[in-house]
């Protein structure tokens, strides 16, 4: 942790000579001193030093450095805004023009449209990990991050990396506020009983991937070899015992399986012949035709991140030809 300048959520000024000299961080002495200059550079866990600074200053504020204590925070702002273009609202997420957004006004609604699209709960409502509610009525959303994974920080509004509007992110390189911390625009307080952050869920991880927040050199985190969204839906549809529900997930695994490789793995192949025998089982009367569709999208999505508009195409085409043709397999259960 490091201090914060009292009651205001910005690090505790510099020493003087660090506020008229500009120098880096890494060679400051005044770090090697024990004294708190360069904001989240001085973070420590050293309670010698911790209590020694409070006891300075007890009117301090807590900021915690992201980076060091293996932190992704997930920080919603509630602000009241025009909304942007539709391509920065979800950054490499099509939203089509058909789509009403008058009801969309800030941070909380475009985090829970994201999560929505990929089938996920809303983080803003996660009760398994730390939420902390800000002065301004925006949230601190903490996770753990796994070892070996440096998120970058990103604001919301930036035309470079961004998850979604009025979302920011703080990881690498940047530091938070902690829960408990008064400022003169209030305090910041915990939401629900849960004190410590969860591990980051999955899909996160996979979408701040997606959206640059990893830096090149480290490998992007596992997916799971089916997408939650289209097993759930292979399951709704045929119980996940059915010869049915066998048949779907083998032609959904084909195609979420090209996630492995960037080209040249017959992308759009599978995802029509998945289509088309989904189209038959529908036909069939063995799965309903929403879940089978969204299984798909799902599973093209997960291959292919950012092609929403190519797979649906593919999907309707393919399942229209397929339900021509009924596909009768097995016994329905």
């Amino acid at each position: 942790m490091h201090p914060l300048a009292p009651k205001r959520k910005t690090p505790a000024a510099n020493c003087r000579t660090c506020r008229d000299t500009r120098h880096s961080p890494r060679g400051c002495a005044c770090l090697r001193r024990g004294r708190w200059c360069h904001g989240f550079h001085a973070a420590t866990t050293d309670p010698e030093r911790i209590r020694a600074w409070w006891k300075r200053q007890p009117h301090f504020g807590v900021g915690v450095a992201c980076g060091p204590a293996r932190l992704v925070v997930i920080d919603i702002d509630a602000h009241q805004a025009p909304l942007p273009d539709r391509e920065r609202l979800l950054p490499g997420i099509a939203i089509h023009d058909e789509v009403d957004l008058r009801g969309l006004r800030h941070g909380f609604h475009s985090l829970a449209l994201l999560a929505a699209l990929r089938g996920q709960a809303d983080p803003a409502e996660d009760t398994n990990t730390l939420r902390v509610r800000t002065p301004s009525g925006g949230m601190h959303v903490w996770y753990e991050a796994a070892p070996g994974q440096p998120w970058r920080c990103s604001t919301g509004s930036s035309g470079q990396r961004a998850l979604a509007w009025q979302v920011d992110v703080r990881g690498e390189g940047g530091y938070i506020v902690a829960p408990g911390t008064v400022t003169d625009a209030g305090p910041y307080t915990p939401v629900g009983p849960c004190r410590r952050p969860a591990p980051l869920p999955q899909w996160l991880a996979t979408e701040l991937a997606r959206t640059g927040h990893l830096p090149a050199a480290v490998p992007h985190p596992a997916r799971p070899a089916v997408p939650d969204r289209g097993r759930e839906a292979v399951i709704g549809a045929g119980s996940g015992r059915a010869v049915a529900g066998r048949t779907l997930a083998t032609v959904l695994a084909a195609v979420a399986d090209c996630a492995a490789v960037a080209e040249g793995a017959g992308f759009t192949d599978k995802l029509n012949r998945a289509a088309y025998t989904a189209g038959g089982l529908v036909a069939a009367g063995h799965v309903e035709a929403r879940s089978a569709e969204a299984a798909l999208l799902a599973a093209a999505e997960h291959a292919r991140p950012g092609q929403e508009r190519r797979a649906a195409l593919i999907v309707r085409s393919g399942m229209a030809a397929g339900m021509r043709r009924p596909l009768v397999v097995g016994e329905r259960t």
